[in-house]
């Protein structure tokens, strides 16, 4: 598995491979330990949520609002995978795949 933004930490926004939508702030990321990248928050009005219980787990899907792409999942337990951040609930667990990134300028 390739995952190219599990260890990126320039500042900028995540977007949509397939239609360039903001998902994603640089300052929402942080490192889960896990192998995909990992952020506390999306882009408000930027993600669709669905269950999914596939492969024996009961998961929150999230798709991208605008396209419908599968990004990955968002989970509720970014307390435990290493965010220190006061609102570090949701962990969104998403595909490098499925991102683009556009710096700061």
């Amino acid at each position: 598995m390739h995952e190219p933004y599990k260890n990126h930490w320039e500042a900028g926004r995540y977007a949509c491979a397939k239609c360039g939508a903001a998902l994603f702030e640089s300052e929402a990321k942080f490192n889960s330990g896990t192998a995909w990248p990992s952020f506390r928050a999306c882009v408000p009005e930027s993600i669709n949520e669905t269950p999914d219980d596939s492969h024996g787990m009961s998961r929150t899907e999230i798709l991208c609002k605008k396209c419908g792409l599968h990004l990955g999942h968002v989970f509720n337990d970014g307390q435990w995978c290493g965010d220190t951040h006061p609102d570090a609930n949701l962990r969104y667990c998403v595909l490098s795949e499925a991102l683009t990134f556009k710096p700061e300028l």
